[in-house]
């Protein structure tokens, strides 16, 4: 069994997947957008070319998302996407990338659990944790 991450967008699923895979080295698995979709009869035309479907394959795990239907968007809350990370320096690259255009909830740094960990939402709406291991 493999637990994945199905992450809501308003409108801005495409380029968010697509930063997504330039950022964390992935890949593109599928994306339909809801013109080229079944349910493309249900959707006005101003939300056609929104994504119904997209899935985004990181080499172990994947993140599929979707953007909302018109009037059904909510903010993500009470969860977090967390990358984990052996090499602090790769750790805080990767959060700098999602933290621009955000919101830092809290700064990139070592703790008393981690070598770096940091919490942002990105200027998709996505909330991120990145924790870079602790040696033993």
């Amino acid at each position: 069994m493999q637990a994945n991450p199905y992450l809501g967008f308003n409108g801005q699923c495409e380029a968010a997947f697509k930063f997504y895979a330039q950022l964390l080295d992935g890949k593109i698995t599928f994306m339909q957008t809801w013109g080229d979709s079944p349910a493309c009869e249900h959707m006005p035309a101003e939300a056609q070319g929104n994504i119904m479907h997209s899935t985004l394959d990181l080499g172990g795990s994947i993140l599929m998302g979707a953007d909302s239907p018109p009037g059904s968007y909510e903010e993500p809350r009470g969860i977090h996407v967390t990358l984990h990370y052996k090499d602090a320096a790769e750790g805080k690259r990767i959060f700098e990338a999602l933290a621009e255009g955000g919101k830092v909830t809290m700064p990139f740094q070592a703790t008393f659990f981690s070598t770096g960990f940091g919490m942002c939402t990105d200027r998709f709406g996505i909330p991120w944790m990145v924790h870079c291991e602790q040696p033993a």
